[in-house]
């Protein structure tokens, strides 16, 4: 297996493989003389580059995590450097998060990703994407994961929590994407099923914020990350600021 990340926490592996993104395919257009045409290529470069990894356990929902100080995205701020934070959620009678952060150095203003970081909620919802793939599980939770992309927003309730702007060339700041998988019905039964055999699955996710128009293609990858053979117990509880009203 060709890898061109992998990331150590606690005692599971993030890896992100070139099979995974190269299975995905993205759109792009090519002009001709007369006409343009829309095709469907090979994923490539992403947008930004996955630094990090937390696995975290509380007795209650662990929202805006990046008030964690020392934290990934607090580190990529001080360097000048864009963070973008996948928190995927699973509540239960003990809740855990998996956390993802993302880093790019600067936005690129006027961007479909800009656009998205700073829009609003509804734009935000119809446009994040989830790109899943379980490589290695039982038959019944490959079944019930599939690999068909979702409007991460449509499934699931996104809670959307925008840090500082500043106005400087190279914008500092945090955007956390909160994602609660326990708000959907069908997720919650999956759940069950995943949690049960969490220790031997392999899944690929890769983030996309797709074009809906011509002017917003080529189509690239936010990012992409390969979360294997997790560990329940490894789960720390994470130490949150209070929260600045």
């Amino acid at each position: 297996m060709a890898v061109i990340m992998l990331v150590t926490a606690g005692n599971f592996l993030m890896e992100i493989t070139l099979e995974f993104v190269a299975s995905i395919f993205v759109m792009t257009k090519q002009r001709s003389p007369i006409f343009c045409l829309f095709v469907m290529i090979s994923a490539g470069k992403h947008l930004m580059d996955l630094v990090a990894v937390d696995w975290f356990q509380d007795t209650k929902r662990m929202d805006h995590v990046a008030r964690r100080q020392g934290c990934a995205a607090q580190v990529a701020s001080e360097k000048g450097l864009f963070s973008l934070i996948f928190n995927l959620q699973v509540p239960g009678s003990t809740h855990y998060s998996m956390v993802f952060y993302f880093v790019t150095r600067q936005l690129v203003m006027g961007s479909l990703l800009q656009r998205f970081v700073d829009g609003d909620d509804e734009f935000r919802n119809s446009r994040l994407k989830l790109i899943p793939s379980v490589p290695k599980g039982s038959w019944i939770v490959r079944q019930s994961v599939g690999s068909t992309p979702c409007l991460l927003g449509k499934a699931v309730d996104c809670n959307y929590i925008r840090g500082p702007k500043y106005l400087e060339v190279n914008a500092l700041g945090i955007s956390i994407i909160d994602v609660d998988i326990g708000s959907s019905t069908v997720a919650n039964g999956v759940l069950g099923l995943v949690i049960g055999v969490i220790t031997t699955l392999v899944v690929d996710m890769a983030f996309l914020v797709p074009a809906n128009t011509t002017d917003e293609l080529p189509e690239r990858l936010i990012g992409a990350v390969r979360v294997s053979h997790i560990e329940l117990k490894s789960a720390v509880v994470p130490k949150l600021e209070p929260e600045i009203s």
